[in-house]
């Protein structure tokens, strides 16, 4: 009865959305593509108000699900102008097993980054699968903050400005 509100093609309860900041594979109104879901993606940014310094690299965090039936392999991932990615090798799908391509230790790096990145920022990754295709995706970076804090900090970020206390007013006015 309250989602009645929303009513219509267009409603908000209508529509599907991954629960936090990462993202799902969502093609054409349905969860996945060609055998392959995502259930969670995301490149995991810097701390929060931190950033990746440029020609930095982070890590892609993917889980992976492949229903097709027959195995299928992750080959590669492009990034376009975004970067280079590194696969460390080629990422084994077995049917209906869930993969994490991040655990025990990233098998996916994000490199050369052309700009300095912070969280909420996106990437359109193109992943390579042998029987599935080309399977794209905008990929958020998260902010390593809340459920985020327990990966690794990315290579390279950089903290946080600090701020630097300033003389006030009323102290100028004494010299």
């Amino acid at each position: 009865m309250l989602a009645g509100c929303g009513a219509g093609f267009d409603a908000n309860t209508n529509k599907p959305y991954a629960p936090n900041e990462a993202q799902a594979l969502i093609e054409n109104g349905a969860y996945g593509t060609r055998g392959i879901q995502i259930p969670q993606a995301f490149i995991l940014g810097p701390d929060s108000g931190a950033q990746i310094p440029w020609r930095g690299s982070a890590p892609i965090y993917l889980n992976i699900l492949n229903t097709a039936g027959t195995p299928d392999t992750l080959e590669a991932v492009n990034a376009g102008d975004m970067g280079t990615v590194k696969v460390t090798a080629p990422i084994q799908l077995p049917s209906n097993q869930l993969v994490n391509t991040g655990k025990p230790t990233p098998q996916i790096m994000l490199e050369s980054i052309p700009k300095s990145l912070r969280g909420g920022e996106s990437v359109k990754l193109d992943l390579q699968f042998a029987n599935a295709g080309i399977v794209s995706l905008h990929v958020p970076v998260v902010t390593r903050s809340r459920e985020f804090t327990e990966y690794p900090p990315a290579p390279g970020a950089t903290a946080a400005p600090t701020p630097t206390p300033s003389a006030t007013a009323a102290e100028e006015e004494e010299h």
